[in-house]
């Protein structure tokens, strides 16, 4: 009877080291979050808090950068993100891939080649090619995004329209001519603003020109009491042949 108590025992602890052997190859076995490093320049804060250079980053942290403040986020093998001043990014990584939501300001994204990258803002979704080393740019403004790609190729997708932009090219999502904006100061990306021409002032010349030549034309009368005819300067100057 003891012995068959202390089998029973044995039985049961032999079966949860096994359950807990096998949790635990499972746990060890799935995809883990990357830690990133942070540099800072100036006033940063991750989830609210203020950071330092040399400080550890999670997956799923919010990373604000203040006025004149920029920040570095080093995903090691992974790729970098670097935020602009007044610049507001969550993101979030693995090993194998990076997601960004750039709320506002801009964000500079370089990923290794085979690490799925995604980013997105109010206006659009970039999507990195996986398959090389890219190195893009987003600008959230208020009424648009831009999207700028210094290597590799990136698509903007702008709800269900795709756009790539290739390497050396910029693109922009969104809405140019929304009202209560700034006026975007970047070349060729402003909306065109029509005017009316102003008509009165081809009036105004032509009227200077005819009063011009008026006043030129009044020296032109010929000298009848001498031999030589004056003209004005525009006008070559003759000097009559004497009667033979």
């Amino acid at each position: 009877m003891l012995g068959n108590k202390h089998l029973r025992r044995f039985i049961t602890t032999t079966t949860l080291a096994a359950v807990w052997c096998v949790y635990s190859m499972v746990a060890l076995a799935a995809p883990l979050d990357t830690a990133g490093e942070i540099t800072v320049t100036g006033q940063v804060s991750v989830n609210g808090q203020p950071v330092v250079s040399n400080s550890t980053i999670v997956s799923g942290s919010t990373i604000t950068t203040g006025a004149n403040s920029t920040a570095i986020i080093s995903l090691g093998k992974t790729g970098r993100v670097e935020l602009s001043p007044d610049s507001s990014l969550t993101l979030r990584f693995t090993a194998n891939s990076i997601v960004g939501i750039v709320s506002q300001g801009k964000a500079r994204v370089s990923n290794a080649a085979g690490v799925a990258t995604t980013f997105t803002t109010k206006d659009t979704t970039v999507l990195a090619d996986a398959g090389q080393a890219d190195s893009f740019t987003v600008e959230v403004e208020c009424s648009h995004t831009h999207v700028d790609t210094a290597a590799g190729l990136v698509t903007m997708r702008e709800g269900t329209n795709d756009k790539q932009v290739a390497a050396g090219t910029t693109a922009v999502a969104g809405n140019l001519s929304q009202t209560g904006c700034k006026p975007c100061l970047r070349p060729n990306s402003a909306p065109l603003v029509r005017t009316a021409f102003p008509w009165w002032l081809v009036a105004l010349a032509a009227g200077v020109g005819a009063v011009a030549v008026l006043i030129g034309t009044r020296d032109n009368t010929p000298d009848v009491g001498g031999d030589v005819i004056v003209v004005s300067p525009i006008r070559p100057t003759t000097t009559p042949t004497p009667a033979g």
